[in-house]
């Protein structure tokens, strides 16, 4: 059995509907002893230079094993928008990403199926 997860999520453009209705049957997995085990931050949407501090901000405030998901090609390359002097080209920029969701917008599926074939979680934020 995998280790128990919660779930963290930066919502930030219409991906976020799609993670969110993943996400709405799952809520935080956790062990027998009641404890939680390990975070999924999910990215989800275009990250914008003024708001990537605010991003890293959350992600070291993260305790414990972090996985981190880019969901959605706007997170993961910057999308449409990867030319604009506003947009990160992909939040890999601004966090170490474990895993990528391709799709504008990728279906609720297709972040199952990410969540369940995760890798094990780092021992926490990487300086970057």
């Amino acid at each position: 059995m995998a280790d128990p997860l919660a779930f963290v999520e930066a919502g930030l453009a219409c991906c976020a509907l799609e993670s969110t209705a993943c996400r709405a049957g799952l809520g935080p997995k956790v062990d027998a002893a009641g404890e939680v085990r390990g975070t999924v931050f999910v990215v989800a949407g275009t990250v914008t230079h003024a708001m990537a501090p605010a991003i890293r901000a959350r992600y070291d405030a993260l305790d414990g094993p972090v996985t981190v998901v880019a969901f959605g090609a706007c997170a993961t390359t910057g999308g449409p928008y990867w030319d604009s002097y506003a947009v990160v080209p992909g939040v890999g920029e601004v966090l170490p990403v474990d895993v990528v969701v391709p799709g504008c917008p990728p279906r609720p599926e297709a972040l199952r199926a990410a969540l369940a074939d995760l890798p094990t979680p780092s021992s926490g934020p990487v300086d970057s």
